[in-house]
């Protein structure tokens, strides 16, 4: 049995997340999770909500709520939402635990031991019309790269080009607008990142089956320009961790937190430590997946996330890991993700335009938009939201393969020979061509869920239950049973024992879906088929089932005209 520690970016607490956010990291760590507990390994899947720095303030005064209790509220909202969604975490913690603080001011002072943090008097942004310095990505203007308006002070979202706020073009506060701003003195942090630059680049170059796109934008940020720089590990701000080296003050940092970027990736491990004492386990059980020398050396562990986050989990976070001389486990796999639009343009949190998680869930079960969004996952490149495509991809892929399926074995089965399993007749050639069929496609499934290739992986899975609505349309058992009842009844056995075969393949994607069918097939038995011939032989003769409701209703027109309109606005 392997162990398999799996991780996903955190969401900001800042409001919910759009389609775009959670394909982009949670929905396809989630499936790669179901997929590898249903294979028996055990796994350890982490992910948090991410709460501090400017934007909790701001959400927070926006909501008249002070900012501890704001995101308290949200990591709840949050939760649940993650929860209705299917979102199968082990542990849903929070940056703002004690857990974290405690962790993060750990890893700051064994990074100051060994020499990786220096103290910088920098010159920094400070708006007057808001009272306050401003943090780097609180300050927009054009990019000098590529020209974007819309650049923030520490990155350009476009061209992902790591900035300074005095780089930018005509720059003004992104809270007020206004351009009166003046540059003052201020001391702060930098890790040295510069000094480990050699250590990464040999420790990514180590990972031969990483995406391309994951090793592209590492490359990119150690390379380009001047090189991998180092980075302000602390803001002028008053939410977020105080900044100390471990139980100590930190002399000249008084009043000062941790920047969001530092403690937000410790709390993956931090993580592990709150389910633990959530849980009344001892720091073993945590530390047994975190800890090289607490026996972490044989677990495998896989991160999740957008390709804007790519450079902080493949510099910043390993350099705070390395840099703390400590056995700390290191990623062995990045699956990054590219971004999903929304209908010819960019879903905006800020503007509303696309479709949140709530409102998602409003509208449809959660499988729909997990089928969709993991079908159409953008791996290779950016891909598209469309209404005319989600429509089509239920109707056909859901309704007409797998519910339609479902819905003929077993109301055929019901009106001829009641709601048990039938007995009689044997499987032959056809049979064993479906066998062979569904082993080798199997087979195939399994190897693309292994490598994490989403789309693969579900472009083998339909074609999984499309065998099975083959199968059934060229042996038409209804027509069978005038002639030879017998063998009519061995291809509804065969049919009911495939639809066992597909709740069990099918739950990593569609994990509510799944349970119906097994709770229609009256069945706990969730067992991988390994053998694909003794899983269609699971469900005996005289066994029970019943006949579960529609799976999946077919989209109308009207229903997808009315969402296009819904959506296309400016959100309140």
């Amino acid at each position: 049995m392997a162990r398999i520690l799996i991780t996903s970016a955190i969401p900001y607490i800042n409001g919910i997340k759009h389609l775009g956010n959670l394909i982009g990291s949670q929905l396809p760590a989630d499936l790669f999770a179901r997929y590898q507990r249903g294979r028996g390994n055990e796994v350890m899947f982490l992910c948090a909500t991410d709460e501090h720095g400017t934007p909790a303030e701001l959400a927070a005064a926006k909501a008249g709520k002070p900012v501890a209790e704001y995101c308290a509220e949200m990591h709840e909202v949050q939760a649940d939402i993650a929860k209705r969604f299917g979102l199968s975490f082990d542990h849903f913690g929070r940056s703002s635990s004690p857990q974290n603080h405690k962790l993060t001011q750990h890893f700051a002072g064994k990074l100051a031991e060994a020499g990786l943090i220096r103290e910088v008097t920098e010159k920094q942004v400070y708006s007057n019309a808001d009272g306050r310095f401003l943090p780097d990505r609180y300050i927009e203007g054009t990019c000098p790269n590529c020209g974007y308006e819309k650049a923030r002070g520490d990155q350009c979202e476009n061209c992902t080009k790591q900035l300074d706020p005095t780089d930018l073009i005509d720059p003004r506060s992104a809270i007020s607008g206004s351009t009166d701003l003046e540059v003052r003195e201020t001391k702060h942090l930098y890790l040295r990142q510069s000094a480990m630059k050699d250590q990464l680049d040999a420790w990514i170059d180590s990972k031969t089956d990483w995406p391309v796109l994951t090793t592209s934008i590492a490359k990119k940020w150690l390379h380009d320009g001047d090189g991998l720089q180092d980075r302000g590990i602390t803001r002028d701000l008053d939410w977020g961790i105080p900044v100390k080296k471990g139980d100590e003050d930190w002399p000249g940092m008084e009043g000062k937190v941790f920047y969001v970027w530092f403690d937000a990736p410790i709390e993956y491990i931090a993580c592990a430590k709150e389910w633990a004492d959530a849980h009344g386990k001892p720091d073993a059980e945590w530390e047994r997946w975190w800890r090289t020398d607490k026996g972490a050396d044989d677990v495998r562990y896989v991160q999740f996330m957008g390709k804007d986050n790519v450079p902080f989990h493949t510099l910043s976070f390993p350099a705070t890991i390395l840099g703390s001389g400590e056995p700390w486990k290191l990623v062995d796999h990045l699956k990054s993700f590219n971004y999903l639009n929304y209908d010819g343009g960019q879903f905006s949190t800020s503007q509303g335009r696309g479709v949140f998680m709530d409102q998602a869930l409003d509208i449809l079960p959660a499988d729909y938009w997990r089928w969709w969004l993991l079908s159409h996952a953008p791996e290779s490149s950016d891909s598209e939201f469309t209404w005319e495509n989600f429509q089509q991809s239920v109707n056909k892929d859901l309704a007409d393969v797998l519910g339609n399926f479902v819905s003929r074995i077993t109301k055929f089965c019901r009106s001829k020979f009641g709601e048990e399993v039938p007995a009689g007749g044997a499987y032959g050639e056809r049979e064993q061509a479906l066998i062979e069929e569904l082993t080798k496609r199997i087979r195939a499934y399994e190897a693309h869920m292994e490598a994490m290739e989403v789309r693969k992986s579900a472009q083998e899975l339909r074609a999984i239950w499309v065998a099975g609505n083959e199968y059934l349309q060229a042996t038409a058992p209804w027509s069978t049973f005038k002639e030879d009842p017998e063998q009519a009844a061995a291809q509804v056995r065969l049919g009911l024992n495939l639809i066992r075969l597909y709740a069990v393949l099918s739950a990593p994607f569609i994990p509510e879906t799944s349970a119906r069918m097994l709770s229609a097939m009256n069945t706990l038995d969730t067992s991988w088929p390994k053998d694909v011939d003794a899983a269609l032989s699971a469900l005996p003769a005289g066994h029970a089932f019943t006949v579960p409701d529609v799976l999946f209703a077919k989209i109308t027109d009207e229903q997808r005209e009315d969402w296009q309109t819904r959506f296309a606005g400016v959100r309140s």
